[in-house]
């Protein structure tokens, strides 16, 4: 009895010394310490991997969300040193991103489907579909370099954001940019020279996740 009574008290010794030490981390990051930062991550990054992939059933989606979550807390550090329980306050604003990041992907994933119903009904109006293909090539043509390559490496090698970034030596971020501006270039490329039509191009642009 002695013994167990012995080992609870040594176990809220140490969860009290664990404590302790987090909120000084927190205070350190919360001073803009990026070492502490960087210890912070490493405590805690793959569970909360673990944790939002979960939610996401996308190992991306998963490391998207640490990483901007990480990068959030990064950039509002001061209010870490009103943090208790940073456990359950990491765990709260990652599921709450994660679950945008799903809403806003359904978002898409429903407008990209009513704009490949547009653009089909479009197409099988156009008398001549050689047209229509010769003015995509010619819209990619047009494109900046940088925003071609990506364009390209998405829509025709089926590559991910990921490995585009590692590809090219960008950013993930950057990459998912050239994207979606390579996309409204040439969208708007063809609508203009389609003279009288309204052609929507999103089948040929993916949302990859």
């Amino acid at each position: 009895m002695l013994d167990i009574a012995y080992d609870h008290e040594q176990g809220l010794l140490t969860k009290a010394t664990q404590t302790h030490h987090e909120k000084e981390l927190l205070l350190s990051v919360a001073s803009g310490d990026e070492h502490a930062f960087r210890r912070l991550f490493v405590a805690h990054h793959q569970q909360l991997g673990v944790h939002i992939y979960r939610i996401t059933n996308s190992a991306e989606l998963a490391e998207e969300v640490v990483q901007d979550v990480f990068v959030k807390i990064w950039m509002t550090r001061e209010s870490l040193q009103n943090v208790e329980d940073f456990k359950a306050y990491l765990f709260v604003i990652s599921k709450n991103h994660a679950l945008n990041c799903l809403k806003k992907i359904a978002k898409e994933r429903v407008k990209i489907k009513k704009l490949e119903e547009a653009g089909m009904g479009v197409l099988n109006m156009e008398q001549d579909n050689g047209m229509y293909y010769n003015l995509l090539d010619e819209a990619i043509d047009h494109l900046p370099p940088q925003q071609q390559k990506v364009y390209l490496l998405s829509r025709h090698n089926r590559l991910k954001y990921a490995e585009i970034a590692e590809q090219l030596k960008l950013s993930r971020e950057t990459v998912k940019k050239y994207l979606q501006i390579a996309t409204i270039n040439i969208t708007d490329y063809v609508r203009t020279h389609l003279d009288g039509f309204t052609v929507v191009l999103a089948a040929i642009f993916y949302f990859k996740r």
